[in-house]
């Protein structure tokens, strides 16, 4: 099953207004411990971020991540949630709905419920899309 969302988050930048972007947020209860934010680049053009749906979750409360995502509320305002973007290509920092979010989160907890993500795992399938096929 896989919950989809679609939100705009205002991408930020310095000494410029913030723009829409349009972002789709997925969970698949495939993939149970992570969620999926597809950010719209163009025209056709899609760049997916794959997170711990614990990140999206602690994000909401206090500041959370260390690397390439860090979430956390928004300094000035408790309805925004600040997400932070980071890779050997660029840099960016998004606002979000705060509401929002948790929604999404909610649903994907209607779902999967936290602490039984390991019940949706298939472990054979998984190690046989990480090892080769031919152990010879």
């Amino acid at each position: 099953m896989t919950l989809r969302s679609t939100a705009v988050f205002d991408l930020l930048a310095p000494q410029t207004p913030a723009v829409p972007v349009q972002v789709e947020l997925r969970y698949d209860t495939r993939d149970p411990y992570a969620v999926v934010a597809a950010f719209r680049t163009g025209r056709a053009g899609w760049v997916e971020w794959v997170f711990a749906r614990d990140l999206l979750a602690d994000g909401l409360i206090a500041h959370a991540g260390e690397g390439d995502v860090s979430i956390r509320p928004a300094v000035d305002d408790p309805e925004v949630v600040a997400i932070e973007l980071s890779s050997p290509s660029g840099h960016a920092v998004f606002e979000a709905s705060a509401q929002e979010l948790a929604d999404f989160l909610d649903r994907t907890y209607d779902v999967v419920v936290p602490g039984n993500e390991n019940l949706w795992v298939n472990v054979d399938d998984a190690l046989t899309r990480l090892l080769p096929h031919d152990l010879s």
